[in-house]
């Protein structure tokens, strides 16, 4: 007999296991960032002034290219390793709520504001008559960093966390959180660019409060994006997320926004949010739209109301039937009632079956272990909106 024997996953099939589950754009920029290090690696390229952030550069050639290759390109293998590493759960949650062509928009808006965040505040403070620092305009900034402090105000926002832990040492109030890694950093580490950092976090701020609502598009624009036929073969790909109502493939998980494209620069939520740093998390009700900055979390294929709906018209068409029944034969009348009753309740007892292992299969395509979705599936009776809150709530 063979003796019962459990062993662990070796190395490389829990690597393999963790790169599956990080989505497809996360691990897309993952890979960009890390085949240019190793490029510029192997042919010897070091003229980091040529493609880093320089404001004297930006301003008097107009070189704006350097919005987006600064983002791109490391100094170091542990500048590299530990951007990407900070990348990957702040993508992989992010990309999970919004959708993978939301989440990369979502990154391009944040490069373009920091870097015109970035360019205004050097020149202001190189140049102001009280005490000007004239350096800054000539400091050359690379990496990702940047775009990841954004990305942890914004996700820090959407979790509705109350504390954050720094590095697993402490726990911190999270609206203080960003601030907190940005003055640690500046201290734990040397050639880290402040003022790159700060843009970066003032950006995520602004994203949240909805001073970018205007710059984003409605759900049609991403919907088209996700159709193009060039792009089939990458919605296919089992990391991607729809972010819309398009055309889904398999059980992919799809999020859907139905409010229209903002055209306000300051909206009632922004005032309201003026009371705290961090903009509180709300739950939208029926009556309220979806805020477009953050799509609803775990808003799968179809519309909400549609099972219940679907229920209920079963359970009418069941009630018709037994009222046709005709009286005329007590035994035959109530035999007839019963048999009905039966199936009635067997029906609906299927289409609970049904509806809670579609729900649970468009929980594991949106990246969550089967047997935790499973759990949470059944601790929120088959409410797919409040499993997914239990899932994230563990996994935060």
């Amino acid at each position: 007999m063979r003796p019962n024997i459990i062993t662990e996953a070796g190395i490389p099939t829990r690597l393999n296991q963790w790169w599956s589950s990080i989505p497809f754009i996360t691990s897309g920029v993952v890979l960009i960032c890390g085949a240019i290090y190793l490029l510029c690696l192997l042919i010897g390229y070091d003229s980091y002034a040529e493609i880093c952030f320089l404001p004297s550069a930006v301003a008097s050639r107009f070189q704006v290219y350097r919005f987006y290759t600064s983002v791109l390109f490391h100094g170091s293998l542990l500048h590299v390793l530990f951007n990407m590493l900070a990348l990957v759960p702040l993508g992989t949650e992010l990309e999970r709520i919004m959708g993978s062509v939301r989440l990369l928009f979502l990154m391009f808006l944040l490069a373009t504001t920091n870097a015109i965040l970035h360019l205004t505040i050097a020149f202001l403070v190189a140049y102001n008559p009280l005490h000007p620092v004239p350096y800054l305009v000539d400091e050359c900034s690379i990496g990702f960093s940047g775009v990841i402090f954004s990305m942890i105000v914004i996700e820090t926002s959407l979790s509705g966390v109350q504390s954050r832990s720094v590095f697993g040492l402490f726990n911190v109030p999270a609206k203080w959180y960003a601030w907190i890694l940005l003055v640690l950093f500046q201290f734990l580490a040397s050639n880290v660019s402040l003022l790159g950092h700060l843009c970066g976090i003032l950006s995520g701020f602004a994203y949240t409060y909805g001073l970018f609502n205007y710059l984003l598009p409605g759900p049609s624009f991403y919907s088209k994006i996700e159709g193009l036929s060039a792009l089939s073969v990458c919605v296919r790909r089992p990391g991607f997320i729809l972010c819309t109502g398009g055309t889904t493939y398999g059980q992919l998980p799809t999020y859907s926004n139905t409010s229209a494209a903002p055209s306000a620069l300051i909206n009632g939520n922004f005032l309201r949010n003026l009371s705290s740093w961090m903009p509180n998390r709300q739950t939208p009700t029926a009556q309220e739209g979806e805020d477009p900055r953050f799509p609803g979390r775990a808003r799968t294929l179809g519309s909400a109301g549609a099972e219940p709906a679907a229920r209920e018209a079963n359970e009418n068409l069941h009630a018709r039937l037994l009222d046709n029944t005709t009286p005329s034969d007590p035994l035959t009348n109530s035999q007839h009632t019963v048999a009905n009753t039966v199936r009635a309740d067997a029906t609906v007892i299927a289409d609970q079956v049904d509806t809670f292992d579609e729900e649970l299969k468009k929980l594991v395509g949106m990246g969550f272990e089967k047997t935790q979705a499973e759990v949470a599936l059944a601790a929120a009776d088959g409410d797919p909106n409040v499993a997914v809150e239990i899932l994230m709530s563990q996994q935060g």
